[in-house]
């Protein structure tokens, strides 16, 4: 399976592949919006930190499910598996578009902003390891499950995507989404279209699951 816009080298394709998923999946997303509200109340290169760590430790676990998956299956089958992964994943993305209301990124910031009100009951933190460690707790959470993480879980079980591609394209998109939610968050924050990212992300899945379709008939 090749990326449709990079060249066929699988090194390539996995990262950018993993790259643009990634970015798509976290604009928008929860914990986009706790980075914001992070940076707005700290200082933003500690919130960064933290929630940039959270999320590198999220996609190594979430490539080492998919691989093991890759690896405990037949090879015949893995492409199949990818197949029916990235197109499920796409459809499914198609449908929660159609069902998503018009405030559905304001929906995602409340959501946010009460998982942060909730963490800082208390004395105010003033030090940077207590504003990393909340940054990590706060952004590890939400990001279990998320569909970031699973979007990260499926890219591993095409057997043509490297590790290493897509282990670089995954923290490069997720290092690029958190430093503009930190740094430019608020701007970005009130002009996001959850349906149309969610869109794109639906697309670009079912193209993933038509590349690995075509391989896996040969």
């Amino acid at each position: 399976m090749t990326f449709p816009v990079i060249a066929s080298d699988p090194g390539l394709a996995a990262f950018g592949s993993s790259l643009t998923a990634i970015s798509l999946a976290e604009l928008g997303d929860k914990t986009f919006f706790m980075a914001l509200i992070l940076a707005a109340r700290h200082r933003p290169r500690w919130v960064f930190i933290g929630a940039f760590a959270a999320l590198a430790v999220v996609t190594v676990i979430s490539l080492g499910l998919g691989y093991g998956l890759r690896e405990l299956l037949p090879p015949g089958l893995v492409p199949w598996l990818a197949a029916a992964l990235f197109l499920g994943f796409g459809l499914k993305l198609l449908i929660d578009a159609q069902a998503m209301g018009a405030n559905a990124a304001q929906e995602e910031a409340e959501d946010a902003e009460a998982a942060v009100n909730a963490a800082e009951v208390g004395p105010p933190i003033a030090t940077a390891w207590a504003v990393i460690w909340e940054a990590f707790a706060l952004v590890f959470i939400a990001e279990l499950g998320d569909r970031t993480q699973f979007a990260t879980i499926f890219l591993a079980t095409a057997p043509s995507f490297s590790f290493a591609g897509l282990l670089a394209g995954s923290l490069v998109g997720h290092g690029l989404v958190t430093w503009l939610a930190v740094g430019a968050g608020q701007w970005i924050g009130g002009r996001i279209s959850e349906r149309m990212l969610y869109r794109l992300s639906a697309g670009l899945f079912l193209l993933f699951g038509l590349a690995s379709l075509r391989q896996a008939l040969g």
